[in-house]
C-alpha cells in the first residue's frame, strides 16, 4: 500500500507542475513543450490508474498495475525495447555470462511474426534444424500473435529435459512444421572452432560477442600463429551480435590503430560517439575473408560493416539481417530494468543499414544437401509462386491448416569451401607480385 501512495503522490506533484505551465504557457501564448504534452497526458494515466484501482472487480496489486503500464509503455517503442522484471532482469545478466536453460536462438519480432534470428551452435535448436528466418506461429499450441519478446522468452526458456512444441513456418514454404524440443543447459562459447585449414589458412568461428568473447578470439589467433598462420577466415554465420564494446575490441584484431569501427547517434550527447581501434591489430595485414548469413545481426554487422568500409577484407556469404541499433539497460530500485534503445549504430562510411543488411562483396547462398528431383521442383514452384502468408494473413489462415513433420536437413558448407578457394587464389596472385617485384 506504501508504494501505491508513493506512486500516487509522484503523480499528484506532476499534475501539479503541469498546471504551472500550462497557466506559463497561457500568459505567454506559446506552443506547449514536449514536456508539458507529456504531462498532460499523465492526467489520462493517472485517471484510468485510479478508476482501475477503484472500480475493477478485484482489488489489483499496486505493482501489478504498474509492471503491466511499464512493459505496455516499452512495447510501443520497437521490438528491442523492453521493461525486464527482476526475475527476467537476472536471466539476462545469466545470459550474458554464458549459460541458462533453454533451446538455443536468437529471436525478434519481425512482419508481426516471432521470427529467428539465428540458432546457437550445438544446442536443441541447432540440433533439429531451425534455421534464421524460421517463424514461430505457436509455442506449445498458442499463437504468438502479439507476444512480446520478453514473453517469448519466458516461454521458451525453462528446466532442463522439459519439452517445448514450436509450430514454425520457413521461408518460402507454406506447410507448417510441428517441431518437438528438449530444453537444456546452454552453455554458451563464443569460439566455437578455430583451426588450421590447408596452406596456412586459419578458420575462426564465433557464435556471439559476449564479455570474454574479445579475449578468447586474441588467444585463438596467438594459436593459429604459432602454426604459421598466413591468412584468416573469421565466421560470423548465425552470429547474433552481443556486446557494443566486445564488437570494436573484436573488430580491431584486424584493423590499424586509430581506425573509425563504429558511430552511434542518440538524442543525448553522451550517445554521440566515434569508436576506433585502439591498437594495431595482430593480424591487420593478413589476408581476411568473413562469413556473413541472414542471422548475422548487430555487433557481427558492426565488425562486417568495419572490414568491408576499409576494405580490409572479403565479405562473403549472404545478406546480414540488419540490426543497427543499440540497447542500454537501465537498473530500476526494485530489481526490475528498462532495455531500452538509446542509439542507432553507422559503419565507418556511415552507412545505415538497419532494416536492409550488410550486402556482401561475394554473394553465395548456401546449398543444401542433394534432394530428390520431383521434391525440388515442388519447392521452386512453392518458392516462386511467393504464397507464404505473413502478419496477420497467417493467423488467420491457420485453423484448419495442415501441420506437417518437421525435417531436417544439414546443409553442404560449399560457403565455406568458397572462402578457402578465395585466400589461395590471393596467396598464387601475391606470389606472382613478389616475384615480378624481385626481376625487375
Amino acid at each position: 500500500m506504501k508504494r501505491g501512495w508513493r506512486v500516487w503522490a509522484i503523480a499528484a506533484s506532476i499534475i501539479l507542475v503541469a498546471a504551472g505551465a500550462r497557466v506559463a504557457a497561457d500568459t505567454t501564448k506559446q506552443a506547449p513543450t514536449d514536456h508539458e504534452e507529456i504531462y498532460r497526458q499523465l492526467e489520462l494515466f493517472t485517471d484510468a490508474l485510479r478508476l482501475v484501482q477503484s472500480d475493477y472487480v478485484e482489488e489489483p496489486e499496486a505493482k501489478q498495475l504498474i509492471y503491466g503500464a511499464l512493459k505496455g509503455m516499452l512495447s510501443t517503442l520497437d521490438p528491442y525495447s523492453q521493461f525486464l522484471d527482476p526475475d527476467s532482469y537476472n536471466e539476462l545478466k545469466v545470459e550474458t555470462e554464458g549459460e541458462f536453460g533453454g533451446l538455443g536462438i536468437e529471436i525478434t519480432v519481425k512482419d508481426d511474426l516471432l521470427t529467428i534470428i539465428s540458432p546457437i551452435d550445438d544446442t536443441p535448436a541447432y540440433r533439429v534444424g531451425l534455421q534464421p528466418g524460421d517463424r514461430i506461429v505457436k509455442i506449445d499450441g498458442e499463437l504468438t500473435r502479439g507476444i512480446t519478446l520478453l514473453d517469448a522468452v519466458k516461454k521458451l526458456r525453462g528446466k532442463p529435459k522439459t519439452t517445448v512444441t514450436l509450430t514454425v513456418l520457413r521461408e518460402g514454404e507454406t506447410q507448417l512444421r510441428e517441431v518437438a524440443l528438449e530444453r537444456a543447459i546452454i552453455k554458451i562459447q563464443s569460439i566455437r572452432e578455430a583451426t588450421m585449414l590447408d596452406q596456412g589458412i586459419g578458420y575462426i568461428r564465433l557464435s556471439d560477442f559476449r564479455e570474454k568473447s574479445a579475449d578468447d578470439l586474441e588467444a585463438a589467433i596467438k594459436r593459429l600463429q604459432e602454426q604459421h598462420l598466413e591468412s584468416v577466415i573469421l565466421d560470423l554465420r548465425n552470429n547474433p551480435g552481443g556486446l557494443l564494446d566486445v564488437s570494436v575490441s573484436v573488430a580491431e584484431l584486424f584493423l590499424d590503430r586509430h581506425e573509425l569501427i563504429v558511430s552511434t547517434k542518440g538524442r543525448l550527447r553522451n550517445q554521440n560517439q566515434e569508436l576506433r581501434s585502439r591498437i594495431n591489430g595482430p593480424v591487420n595485414t593478413l589476408p581476411l575473408v568473413v562469413l556473413i548469413n541472414e542471422g548475422s545481426a548487430s555487433a557481427s554487422e558492426i565488425v562486417a560493416g568495419a572490414i568491408q568500409d576499409h576494405r580490409r577484407g572479403i565479405i562473403l556469404g549472404t545478406k546480414s539481417h540488419g540490426k543497427a541499433s543499440v540497447q542500454t539497460i537501465f537498473p530500476l530500485k526494485d530489481g526490475s530494468a528498462l532495455r531500452l534503445t538509446t542509439s542507432k549504430y553507422f559503419t565507418p562510411s556511415g552507412r545505415s543499414i538497419h532494416g536492409h543488411g550488410i550486402e556482401p562483396d561475394v554473394d553465395v547462398p548456401l546449398e543444401h544437401a542433394p534432394e530428390n528431383k520431383d521434391e525440388k521442383d515442388a519447392k521452386d514452384k512453392e518458392h516462386d509462386k511467393d504464397t507464404a502468408p505473413k502478419g496477420e494473413e497467417l493467423f488467420k489462415r491457420l485453423d484448419g491448416q495442415q501441420i506437417g513433420p518437421a525435417t531436417a536437413k544439414k546443409p553442404l558448407d560449399n560457403q565455406l569451401a568458397r572462402a578457402v578457394d578465395l585466400l589461395k587464389g590471393i596467396r598464387v596472385y601475391q606470389t606472382k607480385e613478389k616475384v615480378h617485384a624481385l626481376n625487375r
